[in-house]
């Protein structure tokens, strides 16, 4: 899993004045399944967009397969999938023809009834696309997705609108696509999809990435908290605030500081009320940079004009 499949170095997208994406290096290996978080507006979509080819970099490189992925899309495409945040299907259309039609455009495609089963439509596939709902239109992208048998699959969001049983039944799919030997990048808000497939993640905040690693590597030296109210006043701790009603102790030493609270409390016959007690996760880094305010980015008329450069026919 140590083989790079996709590559980018100084990667860079403006609209105009405007950084999206702000100079990221960025290394997914073969076989993984890459994680791709960030705040609002981050540039987690023009950042997937500039890796599927669909748009062109302002400035950096970007090797997928060893190959550019604009120049050499004829090329990589029959290897790759994407699926965007919305499909934009024909409405008359029935989930059966919308797969046999995409069927038709791929070289080596899964049967579209096998197709149908694994995104739990098999009961709907004579139902128009109009008549799907939000939910089941999202799997029918997720078909459209899988039914080339990609080597990289790029998901953008790809259980937003499911219910959490059929979350869940997507997550055990991409588990199995990707033991299969595809490499997938996901793009997701839901923390708990992230920290239930991928071996490693980045997040991004202001254009830029942040952070990257496995899960224990990002949680790595993140602080844990302990909340409670009490009816004496709390012994000191190095990081601690009080708001007159509860007090919340931040600390890289979780069980020292929980156990030493709990003796405090059982020598002065002080009552703790409202633990709340929370070890470092996904949730509380990804909060954490989302809190902090984002770096001011370089504007076009601050990069060296000898790294960057418009969109030229050649990137299309």
């Amino acid at each position: 899993m140590n083989e790079t499949i996709i590559s980018a170095h100084g990667l860079t997208r403006r609209y105009g004045d405007f950084t999206a994406v702000d100079n990221i290096d960025l290394d997914i290996h073969t076989g993984e399944i890459f994680g791709l978080l960030g705040t609002n507006g981050a540039g987690k979509t023009s950042t997937l967009e500039m890796l599927e080819g669909l748009a062109p970099a302002s400035a950096g490189t970007i090797s997928v397969f060893g190959k550019h992925p604009i120049k050499d899309r004829k090329v990589i495409r029959p290897h790759q999938a994407v699926m965007l945040q919305e499909g934009g299907f024909p409405a008359d259309l029935t989930a059966r023809e919308t797969l046999n039609m995409w069927a038709g455009t791929l070289s080596t495609p899964l049967p579209v009834d096998e197709t149908l089963a694994r995104v739990d439509l098999q009961h709907r596939a004579n139902v128009r696309v109009s008549a799907l709902s939000g939910g089941e239109r999202r799997r029918l992208d997720l078909g459209c997705a899988i039914i080339g048998q990609p080597k990289v699959l790029f998901l953008d969001e790809p259980t937003t609108g499911l219910d959490p049983e059929s979350r869940r039944a997507a997550w055990t799919m991409l588990r199995e696509i990707n033991a299969g030997g595809a490499t997938i990048v996901i793009t997701t808000h839901y923390l708990e999809e992230a920290e239930a497939l991928c071996d490693r993640l980045a997040i991004m905040h202001g254009g830029r990435i942040v952070t990257s690693g496995t899960l224990a590597e990002v949680i790595a030296g993140h602080h844990s908290t302990i909340e409670f109210a009490a009816n004496a006043p709390a012994p000191a701790f190095a990081d601690m605030t009080n708001d007159g009603n509860r007090t919340r102790v931040r600390t890289h030493n979780l069980q020292d500081d929980l156990t030493n609270l709990l003796v405090w409390a059982r020598k002065n016959d002080v009552v703790i009320s409202e633990l709340d007690v929370r070890d470092a996760s996904l949730e509380s880094v990804f909060l954490s940079i989302a809190d902090t305010p984002a770096s001011p980015v370089n504007s076009p008329s601050t990069v060296n004009p000898a790294s960057a450069h418009a969109p030229t026919s050649t990137d299309v």
